[in-house]
């Protein structure tokens, strides 16, 4: 079945060219995949980081053409004809945020007018971590294009519901990240971070942004039920908002000596380095649906702290391969003393290696083939 990733990929940077490279990976075992890639994702006035791009040589060299101009109406007709003209069997369109919803909506329109051929959404988000005006009216401009639906966590299934649509939906894990190479010891990763292999690090990965609350773990850090424990920070990500903030919180709690930012985007080749070194990744964000971070640690069997918003619950089992908390910096810090005070990484890796098998790259080409099945049942009955 020739299927077309409609979808940032390398060498974009980022969780969803990520995905979309991973994804390609497991349908090219057994079906003809290509990638319909972006020319243009994002003005740059518009992006926050400092490039879209990922330095060094792509991670896969998939079949991917580079069509679609986000904010161009006038090349979505074209990118609509060069799709339609490949012939595809199904379309699989990553979404994750209103502001790709006129692009995407009049292109999959567009294909539709030339070719029969079914449109599978498959949302990593549908409601923005911040608001975003006429964000809803967007919204369902996409979903209505749309054939059918994937959806990796209890929280998107809800906010799809949400907008009314009404159209077959399959929903499958969020599989594990397995991109970034081979572990390494954790003396190597120290040695290249500058760590003193014998601290308690935790880790708080990837970009900055308020809603992912590091505010709350800084917080967390100077709660009386950590005096006991000799703990750093690893910060390994980019600030995407105003630094100044985090910093001058660092500085009022008296936290210079023990946080380690990076301020940077962490390369591929790089992230194995954090995860090694890190005892504890933590993710204390005030809202959320499903998280790339904690697909990472399960590959690199790392025992997480999840803040209980969004689908991070359903990921991160409680008490078996890490800890799901109120977002309270008193609770966190008494889940944190727990791991380190009772020696709990022993269990939760042990448990990590089991379950992250039910989190595979195989398991969503298998939902993709399912919906596929159930959208043509329907079209064919009507």
């Amino acid at each position: 079945m020739k299927i077309l990733l409609v979808g940032p990929a390398s060498p974009y940077r980022g969780g969803i060219a990520n995905f979309n490279d991973s994804l390609y990976a497991a349908l090219d075992i057994s079906h003809d995949p290509h990638i319909i890639n972006y020319s243009l994702q994002y003005p740059s006035i518009l992006f926050p980081g400092r490039s879209q791009y990922e330095r060094g040589a792509p991670h896969t060299r998939s079949r991917s053409r580079k069509l679609i101009n986000s904010v161009n109406p006038f090349t979505w007709a074209r990118s609509a004809g060069e799709i339609a003209s490949m012939l595809p069997d199904l379309i699989v369109v990553h979404y994750w945020m209103p502001f790709f919803a006129p692009a995407l909506g009049r292109i999959i329109r567009a294909v539709k007018r030339k070719i029969d051929v079914p449109v599978a959404g498959l949302l990593h988000n549908i409601e923005p971590h911040e608001g975003m005006p006429a964000g809803k009216r967007l919204n369902r401009y996409f979903l209505r294009s749309c054939d059918g639906f994937i959806t990796m966590s209890s929280t998107v299934l809800n906010d799809l519901e949400k907008t009314g649509v009404k159209k077959p939906v399959v929903q499958v894990p969020h599989p594990v990240y397995d991109i970034f190479g081979e572990p390494v010891t954790r003396q190597f990763a120290c040695d290249n971070l500058g760590l003193e292999p014998d601290s308690r690090h935790l880790l708080f990965f990837g970009i900055i942004r308020s809603y992912k609350g590091l505010d709350l773990l800084l917080e967390t850090l100077v709660n009386r039920r950590l005096a006991h424990l000799d703990l750093k920070l690893l910060v390994a990500g980019e600030f995407y908002e105003d630094e100044g903030r985090y910093l001058d919180m660092v500085e009022k709690l008296g936290l210079e000596k023990r946080i380690m930012f990076t301020n940077s985007f962490v390369p591929k080749e790089e992230v194995a380095w954090y995860f090694a070194a890190a005892d504890l990744v933590v993710l204390p964000y005030h809202s959320a649906t499903q998280s790339g971070v904690t697909q990472i640690a399960y590959n690199f069997d790392k025992p997480m702290l999840v803040t209980n918003v969004g689908g991070l619950r359903d990921v991160v089992k409680h008490g078996r391969v890490g800890y799901v908390c109120e977002k309270d910096p008193d609770e966190i810090a008494a889940a944190i003393a727990d791991f380190f005070d009772n020696n709990r990484a022993g269990e939760f890796i042990s448990n990590i290696r089991k379950d992250k098998l039910n989190y595979s790259w195989a398991s969503l080409a298998g939902g993709i083939e399912d919906l596929y099945s159930v959208i043509r049942k329907e079209q064919d009955v009507t």
